[in-house]
């Protein structure tokens, strides 16, 4: 894999918007209405952007896949933060959704732990490409980093098809939670 240079941003936010057009919980949060597509980009932008500050941001060799990785710990409230929270609110959520969207992140932070964790927000195969194996290598790499970073890995998922995946990685659910759809929490220890 290769760490993404901000010259990467539109390849990037173009291979997570096709492969999470249609995800529950983008859409739980994504304001639906003739934008959502728009919305669902802007989404992955403000994505990009904070783990571009306070994480990584990787594509697979062949760049049709990618992975954005959060460092929670590292993350600060800076002016630039706060920006790309609004714009987030403006561009995505909907002033109508913040409450939903703001509940929702409250639920989820407790439960995950509060430790030092490499976390997967995103990861992604443009649509085109996926079932060919370059997921299963991205996430290969990716574990073998937070391996090296010493620090396990944690994700949520609401795709039921992809936690037989996960756990043919040693990640295990730990939590779930009810929203209009089920959210998954999965951990993987550092070897």
């Amino acid at each position: 894999m290769i760490k993404a240079t901000y010259d990467d941003k539109s390849l990037v936010l173009d291979i997570l918007t096709k492969s999470f057009d249609t995800n529950q919980s983008v859409n739980y949060i994504v304001k639906q209405d003739k934008h959502r597509a728009q919305r669902v980009r802007a989404l992955m932008d403000y994505s990009f952007e904070v783990c571009y500050l306070f994480g990584d941001v990787y594509l697979s060799n062949d760049r049709k896949a990618c992975a954005l990785i959060l460092y929670p710990d590292k993350k600060k409230t800076t002016m630039k933060s706060i920006l790309l929270d609004v714009k987030l609110i403006l561009s995505c959520v909907g002033l109508s959704n913040i409450k939903k969207a703001l509940t929702r992140e409250s639920k989820i932070k407790k439960l995950q732990p509060n430790e030092p964790m490499y976390y997967i927000w995103f990861i992604g195969v443009d649509p085109a490409h996926q079932n060919s194996g370059i997921g299963t290598e991205l996430l290969n790499e990716v574990i073998q980093d937070s391996a090296s970073k010493k620090r396990p890995i944690y994700l949520e998922t609401s795709t039921l098809k992809n936690i037989p995946w996960y756990k043919k990685f040693g990640f295990d659910v730990y939590n779930e939670l009810d929203l209009s759809y089920k959210l998954f929490f999965l951990k993987k220890d550092v070897a």
